[in-house]
């Protein structure tokens, strides 16, 4: 936190003009941090682009431009800069994640208490952890997709790839699959938040496994089954984990509960306070008549 609004967070309030004033230095950071980042991405453009093509480069030489080359064509005179910006600026996004999200971080903790900050790190880093993972299973599932839906190609069709539409593919499958790797963590979080119990979600286990398949094949843009089961399966896996943690924090909140004071008490039951409650002593001044 900022020197300016230290010393007014000290008791964890602030007034409206100190946060908007946080807000900005806060944002400010972050962009800067994208700047830079996105910076050196521009600047080392050609191992980016090398480890988004290298799906398609590794794809059989009949399924390649001419029969063996790997390379995208651009049909426009300022294509080249837009990719190269545009991918700059999409690695950089992901490149300078830890800086923008501790800035993010640095600006809500004041207001959280201790247990809740901890809770707040565990579900920023699952995020993370959880999205790159969907990032990664994308990546590797893309050659067979690739290869499925380039196989069509025959009786002298030649693919002929365009590398903005090549790129646009590859990061709407990267992006799918990061956003719905999210879905576990939005289970945990309901429960944690106390709108369903563990037992619920055990309950409607088979709706929402045939729901994650469902929609697996309508958000993967490439409509392969193998695309398919690379999303629905480790959604579903992910969803049983789910379960688990679940499970885990509904056992922990019922022993926090039995061990509270007010364990066993029915909630409708009245309270044992008086309806009316006393007046209050009253008290007799002397007054002094004689002025």
């Amino acid at each position: 936190m900022s020197g300016r609004s230290a010393a007014s967070a000290d008791d964890g309030r602030m007034t409206l003009l100190e946060h908007v004033l946080e807000l900005r230095a806060r944002l400010a950071k972050a962009l800067l941090g994208l700047a830079a980042v996105t910076i050196v991405c521009f600047i080392f453009f050609g191992p980016i682009f090398s480890v988004l093509t290298q799906p398609y480069c590794g794809l059989p030489i009949a399924h390649r431009l001419g029969g063996g080359s790997c390379n995208l064509v651009v049909l426009g005179v300022f294509d080249s800069f837009v990719i190269r910006l545009k991918t700059s600026l999409i690695a950089g996004a992901i490149g300078s994640s830890p800086i923008w999200l501790y800035q993010l971080w640095a600006f809500i903790t004041p207001g959280l208490y201790r247990n809740e900050r901890r809770m707040a790190i565990a579900f920023v880093a699952s995020s993370v952890t959880l999205f790159a993972a969907g990032c990664a299973i994308a990546f590797y599932s893309l050659p067979t997709a690739l290869n499925f839906l380039l196989g069509f190609a025959h009786g002298g069709i030649t693919p002929l790839l365009e590398v903005t539409r090549y790129l646009s593919f590859v990061v709407s499958i990267l992006l799918i699959f990061g956003v719905s790797f999210e879905f576990p963590l939005l289970v945990v979080m309901l429960n944690v938040a106390g709108v369903i119990s563990s037992a619920k979600l055990r309950q409607v286990r088979r709706i929402v496994m045939f729901g994650l398949f469902a929609f697996a094949a309508v958000a993967t843009p490439t409509q392969d089954p193998f695309t398919m089961l690379g999303l629905a399966v480790p959604l579903v896996l992910l969803y049983e984990v789910a379960i688990l943690v679940a499970r885990w924090n509904d056992r922990r909140r019922a022993r926090l509960a039995a061990a509270s004071p007010y364990a066993g008490l029915d909630p409708d039951q009245p309270s044992s306070l008086p309806e009316t409650l006393p007046e209050p002593p009253r008290h007799d001044y002397l007054v002094d008549d004689t002025t």
